[in-house]
């Protein structure tokens, strides 16, 4: 058995985990690593422009291609600067680990240059973290990170290693196999809880299927497209669950909360039956949680209630009381479904007629829908006409805001991991890194950022790696000079005092995109856009377009904060449209 330095061991355990790329940005004292990865051009290291982008292009890397992303960063001001990447990967359970340097263990708690408590600041937003206390620990706790990173319900974990640790001596020996005490993930379902949902789905007159981003996490995208085809159950997911049932299917309700379809929001507020995959029950789905998916949870009237499939026993009646609980790995859990489903006798297309009709009936009366103009570019146009010349084949990344709804409502995603976004924490500015981990993770796929001017601005300096590393990432900025998100609500909400969001002066973003050697584009004529999107889609290099939308552009439909998602406003109201204020807020839109 060999002996080896513990910044050798660190390598050697990346190697035997199969890592082969790493994001990340040097310092002191991880400066023996960095000194050592010479010796392992087995894998490739991304210097990314700052620790942030190295955690959210580890965590784009791990989305998009179902692997664990790894970043690498020195301690103090390096490891704060990862906070915001690893509570983003926290709140959708993206496997990320995170390896921060320390300060030498007899300086821990001594204030010493650029410490800082990593574990102790990052302990809420980690599935677990670790403070490597000798070299001799430093195999089985890497083990132990990749393990725990990546089963039941993945999240980041964060490995901090202090410098002695890593100038240390040992033996080398990495376990083929680990064991966290108290940790054991459930992978199948309880047999007995799977045949009463089975019983129950087989009563259900207007059943719903409701996925999260645990579909895409479980790789059950097919066992859920079994599911709701063999039933004629339709079905919506949420802004994580996208592109886990196909865009383009006709039982696809599209997406549901705060601005969703009205016809998924419709069915989830008229459903008698629930069946809740990989999801939790967020507030941005459920709106008013006493108003949430009523007839489905009053017996009394009928209804079925809810059954819940989710890897994690937390998420389960944690927000919304269930009545059927499955813990579980949701593919191997709508595998059993599907068995037990098979060998009954239901006429499964009979009896959900009624409800399918009136779900297209509602659809065709309130579809998703915006008014083109010839004098300003509409942001839903430029999504419009994206998924027509890509024909949907394209991995999009987004940051958060308005960009966000858009590109969630206005571009069908046919199969999982091509939808890339910041969901549960809503971070500004992780969309443009996150790309450039897609991009890596797939040389060769199309892979674009649809963008804010507020967002883009906030990782633009990533602009250097994509130059550096000559990756084609697309960015498609959507400029409308505003905070746009917040914008829309102080217009709907407070009396349209823009406040802080008006942000007209900006960089010319065509001569940034220059300055860094990377082609940019300007557009402000609506009949320009789709020739140049023609021709976005056959560059191989990366490019910047600007593209500047309606300033005041709304994203409709919207439930107000506090309202039940059935309470909808579909569009601009007449009061605001008419420079008045929002006259009444509830009920908006409800159906007899």
């Amino acid at each position: 058995m060999a002996k080896l330095k513990g910044y050798q061991i660190f390598w050697e355990c990346l190697l035997k985990e199969g890592v082969d790329l790493v994001f990340g940005f040097p310092g002191g004292a991880v400066i023996n690593i960095y000194d050592e990865l010479v010796n392992y051009p087995q894998i490739r290291h991304i210097l990314t422009r700052h620790e942030q982008g190295a955690v959210h292009a580890a965590d784009g890397y791990a989305r998009s291609t179902g692997k664990p992303g790894v970043a690498i960063v020195t301690s103090g001001p390096g490891a704060t600067n990862t906070v915001t990447g690893i509570a983003t990967a926290y709140m959708d359970s993206s496997p990320v680990i995170v390896f921060t340097g320390q300060v030498p263990t007899i300086l821990i708690g001594n204030d010493a240059f650029q410490e800082a408590d990593i574990v102790g600041i990052t302990r809420p937003c980690t599935k677990h973290n670790f403070l490597v206390k000798s070299t001799q620990e430093l195999a089985e706790t890497i083990k132990k990170a990749f393990y725990i990173a990546t089963t039941g319900r993945p999240g980041p974990v964060l490995v901090d290693i202090p410098k002695d640790v890593l100038m240390g001596e040992t033996d080398f020996d990495y376990p083929q196999r680990i064991d966290v005490r108290g940790y054991h993930p459930s992978t199948r379902g309880h047999s007995q809880q799977v045949r009463k949902a089975a019983q129950l789905i087989a009563q259900a007159q207007r059943p719903i299927i409701y996925a999260g981003g645990g579909i895409v996490i479980s790789n059950a995208h097919k066992e859920l497209k079994d599911l709701a085809e063999n039933t004629s159950t339709p079905v919506t997911l949420t802004l994580m669950g996208l592109g886990g049932f196909p865009g383009d299917h006709p039982l696809f309700l599209g997406m549901l909360g705060m601005h969703g379809t009205y016809v998924a929001n419709m069915a989830i507020s008229y459903c008698d039956l629930i069946i809740a995959v990989g999801a939790r029950f967020d507030d941005r789905v459920t709106g008013k949680l006493d108003a949430f998916a009523p007839r489905a949870r009053d017996k009394r009237e009928g209804g079925l209630g809810i059954i819940h499939i989710d890897m994690d026993p937390t998420s389960i009646s944690k927000n919304v009381e269930v009545d059927i609980p499955i813990v579980g790995d949701a593919k191997n859990i709508l595998e059993q479904l599907l068995e037990a489903i098979q060998a009954m006798d239901v006429n499964w297309a009979a009896n959900h007629q009624d409800w399918l009709a009136q779900l297209r009936e509602w659809d065709t009366q309130h579809p998703l829908q915006y008014e083109y103009s010839e004098e300003v570019i509409k942001p839903q146009f430029v999504l419009d006409k994206l998924y027509d010349v890509t024909q949907g084949k394209a991995i999009i990344t987004t940051e958060v805001g308005q960009n966000q709804m858009w590109a969630a409502l206005f571009y069908k995603y046919k199969r999982p991991r091509q939808f890339i976004t910041s969901g549960g924490l809503g971070t500004m500015g992780f969309g443009f890194p996150a790309a450039i981990g897609a991009q890596f993770g797939h040389p060769d796929a199309l892979v674009i950022d649809i963008a804010g001017d507020g967002s883009f601005q906030m990782n633009i300096q990533e602009l250097a790696t994509v130059a550096q590393y000559n990756i084609p990432v697309k960015v498609i900025i959507l400029n409308n000079k505003y905070l746009g998100m917040v914008r829309q609500w102080q217009e709907l909400f407070f009396d349209r005092k823009y406040s802080q969001t008006d942000i007209s002066v900006q960089p010319d973003f065509v001569k940034v995109a220059e300055a860094y050697g990377i082609k940019g584009y300007h557009i402000e004529d609506p009949k320009e856009v789709e020739p140049f999107l023609k021709n976005l889609i056959k560059m191989k290099e990366a490019v910047i377009v600007d593209i500047v939308v309606e300033r005041e552009e709304g994203v409709f439909p919207m439930v107000p904060a506090g309202a039940a998602v059935s309470n909808m406003l579909l569009d601009r109201p007449s009061s605001i449209k008419n420079g008045e204020k929002l006259k009444k807020l509830l009920p908006l839109n409800f159906p007899s």
